[in-house]
């Protein structure tokens, strides 16, 4: 089985996925642009218990940018680094964003969401 390394910007958040990132996407959704400083920000998902935060814990903090969405950055450099659901489905999923693995990882296939809120200039 492959280990996933990742860490933040500044390297006090430091984690290691245990499973292959899945439903591999690139959200345009405002929330997502917002939280990354990008025209999209790209998420794989893995069971919560597939993620261990090796180095950093009290480094990591938590934005709730709605009443079910828990959005997890590093409290030194900012970089955005999970976003996961409080409760209903998927609840035991958490999503990371793919730019922050340190081990390379390609994904078999990806899909474009929230297309609607998707910006004119990137040109992609």
């Amino acid at each position: 089985m492959a280990i996933y390394r990742g860490s933040c910007l500044c390297g006090a958040v430091r984690y290691e996925l245990s499973d292959t990132p899945k439903a591999v996407s690139h959200c345009h959704c405002g929330q997502c642009r917002k939280g990354h400083g990008a025209a999209f920000a790209t998420y794989g998902s893995v069971p919560r218990e597939a993620l261990r935060i090796v180095e950093g814990d009290a480094q990591l903090k938590g934005f709730a940018s709605s009443s079910t969405v828990l959005r997890q950055f590093c409290g030194e450099c900012g970089s955005s680094l999970f976003w996961s659901r409080a409760a209903g489905e998927f609840s035991d999923w958490v999503s990371v964003a793919l730019a922050t693995l340190d081990t390379p990882f390609v994904p078999a296939k990806a899909r474009q969401v929230h297309e609607e809120s998707r910006l004119p200039w990137p040109g992609i």
